[in-house]
């Protein structure tokens, strides 16, 4: 059996080799594009059956973004539910025979986790500035700014170490169960390994979600003091 951490080159394009985890990728992304794209082209007031599992997915979305970061959801929506989306069908991709998730590849879970990372810088820039997100790593005093740059970072290598861990197990248990027992013996393997990626998928997500909320609020300006008298406010003022 091949070693979970090489990959299949395919093809080159000049000095780039081209993998078959970048291909399923590809080809994910691009079920997901048309897939979106046709189930949302034709939008009604009165919504039919399709329409209404779609409004339900979103609205579960914000509630969870809601529930788990205390913010208005759509900010995050789009980039949240993405990512959800993706490492779950990629994580189920094992499904189709022949098919190696690309989630059980370093490079892939690597590229998620950095995106993971700019997200994160983007939106506390956003949120208060790039004076605002650069103090925020002053918190609680200066003393903490390494320690608070090299917790950036190791989040984001444990994200992306945790998601290859979990997929990688499970595709490689799965495949030395078939190698010797056959091939109806793993169906209760597979379907554990439906759930864990699932989870995966969620808990990538959650763990996206609650560290760019965390940017946001440190980054954030702080909001006036109002617990001041009014003859206090009117004399600072």
């Amino acid at each position: 059996m091949n070693s979970p951490l090489d990959s299949t080159v395919l093809f080159q394009i000049g000095p780039v080799p081209i993998t078959l985890a970048i291909v399923t990728t590809w080809a994910i992304m691009a079920i997901l594009v048309i897939g979106a794209f046709a189930l949302t082209r034709r939008l009604d007031l009165r919504p039919t059956r399709r329409q209404a599992a779609l409004e339900l997915m979103v609205a579960t979305l914000d509630t969870q973004i809601t529930e788990t970061t205390g913010a208005a959801p759509a900010p995050y929506r789009g980039f949240i539910g993405t990512l959800f989306l993706f490492i779950l069908v990629a994580n189920w991709s094992s499904l189709v025979p022949g098919v190696d998730p690309p989630t059980a590849q370093l490079e892939t879970d690597a590229a998620l986790a950095v995106l993971v990372f700019l997200s994160v810088i983007w939106f506390g820039i956003r949120a208060g500035g790039v004076g605002g997100w650069l103090k925020s790593f002053a918190a609680p005093n200066p003393v903490m700014i390494p320690l608070n740059i090299l917790q950036s970072l190791t989040r984001v290598f444990s994200m992306f170490v945790r998601l290859f861990g979990n997929v990688m197990s499970g595709v490689f248990v799965i495949g030395i169960v078939a190698s010797l027992a056959g091939l109806l013996v793993p169906i209760p393997l597979m379907a554990l390994d439906l759930l864990t990626g699932l989870v995966q998928a969620y808990i990538f997500a959650v763990l996206a979600m609650v560290f760019i909320t965390s940017a946001v609020e440190s980054g954030a300006p702080s909001p006036p003091n109002t617990d001041l008298a009014p003859s206090q406010t009117k004399k600072e003022s």
